[in-house]
């Protein structure tokens, strides 16, 4: 019974996955099974066309009309329909499945994200904003040391010398202050007159290449400003790095105005 329960559990938890497999399998089944029925459907209008000619020499060979045909070989063809339908459900059903999860993801991610500002919110109430500065300082110097530029190479966007961190994407580059202060200026700009920016445009306006999750996140202009948070680290190499943070994390639903 238990081992019943756990391939159930398994089978829930991969259905949209299989249902996928389902709809590829039913894809190819339909087009075999149409291909198969056509030999035969063919034999019987041509059977059905003989008898015609010969109780009546004067018709043509290709007197039966388009309902006729349907007619006379619906039947030929109801495998490969009730395998396209079967198929045409399982393609919904996937697509159902995956909304309703990635609606109950979204709404997890913000209550997460809702909590967490009222978190740090409480943080700087309770320890004041020196002290809470000094611990997003040492959280910054936690990630520098996690993920060591000497291991990592540097993007060079062409837009300054000073060595820079994202901390969302883990990435190293050359830039500097003012040119990342003005790519956020530029990037609320864009957010007023396009109503969302994901975390893909902040690196195009950073000049950094986008990241397979870039499209995901993002800011809505009802949710927040981009807002930076920029401090000043000392990488593994020994050389000054500048970490960029962000005030107000990106969200996963920011689409949804």
């Amino acid at each position: 019974m238990k081992s019943l329960r756990t391939i159930g559990k398994v089978l829930v938890r991969n259905s949209p996955t299989l249902l996928t497999g389902l709809s590829v399998a039913g894809l190819l089944s339909t087009a075999v099974l149409a291909v198969r029925a056509t030999p035969k459907a063919l034999d019987i209008i041509g059977e059905e066309q003989c008898e015609r000619v010969n109780k009546n020499r004067k018709l043509p060979f290709n007197s039966l009309t388009k309902k006729e045909i349907i007619k006379l070989t619906w039947k030929c063809y109801v495998p490969a329909a009730l395998i396209g339908a079967a198929t045409i459900a399982c393609i919904i059903g996937a697509n159902s499945i995956n909304l309703k999860r990635h609606a109950a993801l979204a709404g997890a991610y913000s209550l997460t994200a809702a909590t967490l500002k009222e978190y740090q919110a409480k943080v700087v109430e309770t320890l004041g904003e020196k002290k809470s500065h000094e611990i997003k300082e040492e959280i910054h110097k936690d990630k520098l040391r996690k993920t060591p530029v000497t291991a990592n190479d540097v993007i060079v966007v062409g837009q300054g010398d000073a060595l820079c961190f994202d901390v969302m994407s883990g990435r190293y580059f050359k830039s500097d202050y003012e040119k990342i202060r003005k790519a956020q200026n530029d990037l609320n700009r864009d957010l007023l007159s396009e109503m969302w920016i994901s975390l893909n445009n902040v690196y195009d306006e950073l000049g950094l290449p986008p990241i397979k999750m870039g499209e995901e996140l993002g800011w809505a202009v009802n949710h927040s400003d981009i807002e930076f948070e920029l401090s000043s680290q000392i990488a593994d190499n020994g050389q000054p790095c500048l970490v960029i943070d962000y005030s107000v994390a990106p969200r996963a639903d920011y689409q949804q105005l």
